[in-house]
């Protein structure tokens, strides 16, 4: 097999792994207090620079001895890097504002599949209920038929049991996202399979109520939660699709390599969700089934939806992987 990269390119490149290999000899010799917070930050960079070179050598056959090289100093570094972080409310605090964002942008094409597949089924299903009424029997049960027939919201129980019920709504939220995170491992058609249903479901519910003159008390009470519970289920269908992407195509990666590659960037993606759930769990249990204005939920939707976009498309520094 006739080589792929050049020499030209392996001299470049080897500085940076014989600055790594340095820095982790002094590690191992006098102890992780030996390097200054700048080394250990320099470290840091220098692993994801060199994780990205190991998958270029990778593609080179007649590289191998360099990648196994490579190989065993990432090996080596990821235990110095990793036994420093301390999880902690700050931690959390810090990934939410500075790492969250640019992970959510990075899997933007993702998050546009899960939304259109959203969308679609969403739509097909207000056009099949506005078409042929009887087929909202098909997702819609009769207790709900009843209450929408006498022009009353089935979620009115909910007020008198708000405290045992939010914990409830949460648990079923945080149960759904994660299912249609998880679908993704059976090649992405488990997650399309949730977000058929879930969009599905809305569809014909809006369809339904706009037939029975209830859209404004439906809409009234989805979209105080819904600012933030919709899009938490599309992010986590994101999630899911990412990890489908990686199992059916590896790229350069070898497929087990892709597919831990992938695992990782989802679980960071859905782990944003969890914040979000929790909060839209509390509003769904006291406030959207609520006697409160309609102008006040829809302003609150509005508004948490807004904080919500500017959060998730804040600017950010995206670290370069290529070279310092």
């Amino acid at each position: 097999m006739a080589p792929i990269l050049s020499n030209q390119w392996i001299a470049k490149r080897r500085p940076y792994w014989d600055r790594l290999a340095f820095l982790l000899t002094r590690s191992d010799q006098n102890g992780l207090g030996a390097l200054s917070r700048s080394e250990l930050q320099e470290t840091a960079l220098l692993y994801r620079q060199v994780a990205a070179d190991l998958s270029v050598l990778r593609r080179d056959e007649t590289a191998r001895t360099y990648a196994d090289h490579v190989n065993q100093l990432l090996a080596r570094a990821h235990h110095i890097i990793y036994s420093r972080k301390k999880t902690g409310w700050s931690t959390l605090f810090q990934f939410l504002k500075n790492e969250y964002p640019a992970i959510f942008q990075r899997q933007l094409p993702y998050v546009a599949a899960s939304l259109l597949v959203s969308v679609a089924w969403g739509l097909l299903g207000a056009a099949l209920t506005s078409a042929r009424p009887e087929f909202m029997r098909h997702y819609v049960g009769p207790a709900m038929i009843a209450t929408m027939e006498q022009h009353k919201m089935w979620t009115e129980s909910i007020v008198s049991v708000a405290p045992q019920e939010t914990s409830h709504i949460m648990t079923n939220n945080l149960t759904v996202s994660f299912v249609t995170f998880a679908g993704g491992i059976i090649f992405g058609l488990g997650t399309f399979w949730f977000l058929y249903i879930n969009g599905m479901m809305l569809g014909v519910i809006a369809a339904a109520c706009h037939q029975y003159g209830m859209s404004v008390p439906l809409w009234s009470f989805v979209v105080p939660h819904g600012s933030l519970e919709l899009p938490a289920i599309i992010i986590a269908g994101a999630a899911g699709f990412r990890l489908g992407h990686a199992m059916l195509f590896p790229g350069g990666y070898r497929w087990k390599e892709s597919v831990a590659k992938g695992g990782i960037e989802a679980t960071r993606l859905v782990a944003g969700v969890i914040p979000m759930l929790v909060v839209a769990g509390c509003l769904e249990g006291f406030f959207s089934p609520s006697h409160a204005p309609v102008w006040m939920k829809f302003t609150v939707g509005g508004l948490l939806f807004t904080l919500l976009l500017n959060w998730l498309f804040r600017p950010v520094k995206v670290l370069r992987t290529a070279e310092l």
